[in-house]
């Protein structure tokens, strides 16, 4: 495993182009060593950085707090946690509910052996949450499939409460063709998560092998469970407008 990070590896990380990285290594924005007239990224270094900077946003951010926070107020959910794990079980497939930037709200269910590993990867962690908010901007409104960066497949659910879009129930963990990878793809995998390669194959076996009809059937229970979810906050949100209400007059 090579210590550092080349600029195209930082690139698909955080999603900017060379000059900004070149700009931000220039100006010790970011941890940077030049070697000859390149520029590279100490990986632990930056996988500290990505930490600091994460807990940063979550503190400076208060709009993307908030809506994490509402999510957790509006719904119950130990209830909701039970009904995604038994979904999740019955269709073979991790879901999750997120809110619009891609930040779990529920917990993982039937999670994914290849995601268990990107989950102990910061950067990897990193990328996971992002491909998950670009699914919130994806103009179609059925659920569809796309392949993510460790190559499996994934999609959402759109959760709304009221006319305003809230969250989504991501559904990831499902293989994509052709599978398993390459061993070259392995090994790329293996350096990029920084885990045994050995350890990253039997990871990749575990992956949810659904025939082309199963993916559609997932794809329309996605959007029905998001609905389910959806009705489960609408109700709880007028339930909760009531009782500010009752609360209100009982003031008076």
């Amino acid at each position: 495993m090579t210590e550092f990070l080349t600029t195209r590896q930082l690139q698909e990380i955080l999603h900017v182009d060379r000059t900004t990285i070149y700009r931000m290594a220039d100006d010790g924005r970011i941890p940077a060593v030049k070697v000859g007239n390149q520029w590279r990224f100490p990986r632990r270094s930056i996988e500290g950085w990505l930490k600091t900077q994460s807990a940063v946003g979550a503190t400076v951010n208060e709009r993307t707090t908030t809506t994490t926070s509402d999510l957790r107020h509006l719904l119950p959910i130990d209830c909701v946690q039970r009904i995604q794990d038994v979904f999740a079980d019955l269709l073979g497939v991790m879901l999750v509910i997120t809110d619009l930037q891609g930040e779990p709200v529920t917990a993982p269910s039937h999670v994914c052996p290849l995601f268990a590993l990107a989950e102990r990867s910061p950067i990897a962690r990193q990328r996971c949450r992002q491909e998950w908010a670009a699914l919130a901007q994806m103009p179609d409104l059925q659920p569809s499939f796309s392949r993510s960066h460790l190559g499996l497949l994934h999609g959402r659910g759109l959760i709304r409460v009221g006319s305003e879009l809230k969250a989504m129930l991501v559904v990831s963990g499902v293989a994509s063709q052709p599978w398993p990878p390459s061993a070259t793809e392995i090994a790329r995998l293996a350096e990029y998560l920084d885990a045994p390669e050995e350890e990253v194959r039997r990871a990749m076996a575990a992956a949810f092998a659904l025939n082309e009809l199963q993916k559609q059937q997932v794809l329309i229970y996605v959007q029905r469970i998001a609905d389910v979810i959806a009705h489960i906050m609408n109700e709880r949100n007028v339930l909760f407008s009531k009782l500010r209400t009752i609360a209100e007059l009982t003031q008076l």
